[in-house]
């Protein structure tokens, strides 16, 4: 049996609950300090570091008891961030115990001091929700391929907490989620994108129950989507990139016109993405952002949504160009046309990606005001 000290995320009972598959009942935790020490937010991420500073002393909890596979599972969930377990003496009501400490494998920059309860509120149930994603693959996968979808389990979560404030119910039924009873997850796949498969019932609209259905769902991300428009020159921005949807699909010409868009990150304000996507996607500061529709794009079967802006700026043709994020593997090119030729090209079929005609056909509801303005 081990015991083992937690300064930062671990402490967060719900995520311990997870990543040692029980719950809080079944867990021996006291509270404890590990004197000599202090912990910060490492700069610039979500989760914190610990170092040796003298006069000082980490708190946290310590955990008693754990067995072999209670540590199995959470050096699968640290080890991914690059920590490693020490042994330490650490301080709490019945007195010292020496217990085992995750210090980190690698030199991190501090940020400022630790706070358990402003991870919480802003990290907290994203993480829990990342974590059962990470230890669903626990003796399946290893631990650095998981590890490296952490960003995209953690915007998923980020997803669902946007998607908590629902749109009007004025001509839809007042019907909710508990109106809808999952009655069992059959194995699905977990990876960059997620596919459950389930069987449930639902209310009718007669007031009825529905037989059992067995369906799957394709869990995406939230995106911003932005529409670059001159109120002066009456022009707008496209682009232009290599869509693998259209290349399976068997389409000859799967290079497609489309908005400015990118996945929110987890964490991230959809207003915010949509100005780091301008830049990163067509070189383009934009700080007039104009909320248009959000949408979901096919909801029979997917969670993607979208959050979509016009943004409102100066466009020239020497806008054009080839950006994109190198990393990313992007290889994106604008276009500077007119509102008419975009217009044109909806009617010719050459705009076929469904945002975007939703966009250009907002536009032209809202043009007029926004030239009378400008």
């Amino acid at each position: 049996m081990a015991d083992l000290f937690f300064y930062g995320t671990l402490c967060h009972v719900p995520l311990l609950e997870v990543v040692l598959d029980r719950p809080a009942e079944r867990i021996d935790v006291v509270n404890a300090v590990l004197p000599g020490y202090g912990a910060w937010w490492v700069k610039d991420h979500s989760f914190p570091m610990i170092a040796a500073a003298a006069e000082m002393q980490a708190e946290g909890i310590l955990v008693r008891g754990l067995n072999a596979q209670d540590v199995a599972r959470l050096d699968y969930y640290e080890g991914g961030f690059d920590f490693a377990l020490v042994d330490l003496s650490v301080t709490h009501a019945g007195g010292c115990t020496v217990a085992q400490v995750y210090f980190p494998a690698r030199e991190w920059q501090p940020g400022p001091r630790w706070s358990l309860s402003g991870w919480a509120d802003r990290w907290g149930a994203m993480t829990v929700s990342a974590a059962r994603e990470v230890m669903v693959q626990f003796g399946h996968k290893p631990v650095a391929e998981v590890q490296a979808l952490w960003p995209f389990f953690c915007a998923r979560a980020c997803a669902q907490q946007l998607a908590a404030k629902a749109a009007p119910q004025t001509l839809r039924s007042c019907m909710t989620r508990d109106d809808v009873n999952i009655l069992r997850y059959r194995p699905g796949y977990n990876g960059f994108f997620q596919i459950k498969a389930f069987d449930l019932n639902h209310r009718r609209f007669d007031g009825s129950q529905s037989d059992p259905l067995s369906r799957e769902a394709y869990v995406a991300f939230d995106a911003a989507l932005v529409l670059p428009y001159d109120p002066v020159t009456d022009q707008v921005m496209l682009i232009e990139q290599l869509r693998f949807g259209p290349l399976h699909r068997g389409d000859p010409a799967p290079w497609v016109l489309e908005p400015i868009a990118g996945l929110v990150d987890a964490g991230e304000n959809p207003v915010d993405c949509a100005r780091r996507e301008a830049v990163e996607e067509a070189g383009l500061t934009l700080s007039d952002l104009r909320p248009m529709p959000k949408v979901y794009p096919s909801p029979g079967y997917t969670t993607e949504f979208f959050h979509c802006f016009l943004g409102v700026c100066t466009l020239k043709k020497r806008d054009e160009g080839i950006n994109g994020v190198a990393e990313e593997n992007e290889d994106i090119r604008s276009h500077v046309i007119s509102f008419d030729a975009a217009m044109g090209l909806i009617d010719s079929g050459e705009i076929n990606v469904g945002p975007l005609v939703m966009m250009l056909l907002w536009l032209a509801r809202h043009r007029a005001d926004l030239r009378a303005a400008a």
